[in-house]
């Protein structure tokens, strides 16, 4: 529902899916950079299993926290732009500004 009490209308639903879908594409790139950097060393320079093993946990810890927090960010951010009254339409300004 909206902030008014009525229902989305289907530019709402698709807006709220799009940003979903970018949540969670720039999420998965932004662990799967963050591993790499992390973990990758352990497999380029074949550190020895111990070291290994921290890189690796290491890594996918970090991934896994950066994941859930460009996730939430980014729906927080779209959440509170669809609140601010901004003009839905590029180029028109807001009768108050």
């Amino acid at each position: 529902m909206t902030s008014d009490g009525g229902r989305r209308t289907q530019a709402e639903r698709d807006a709220i899916t799009v940003e979903i879908g970018y949540a969670l594409c720039s999420a998965v790139f932004a662990a799967a950079v963050l591993f790499g950097a992390v973990a990758g060393p352990a497999y380029v320079f074949g550190l020895s299993g111990g070291a290994r093993t921290t890189l690796t946990g290491t890594g996918a810890t970090l991934a896994a926290v950066v994941f859930v927090a460009r996730v939430v960010s980014v729906l927080v951010r779209f959440r509170a732009g669809t609140r601010s009254g901004q003009p839905s339409q590029p180029g028109r300004t807001s009768p108050d500004s």
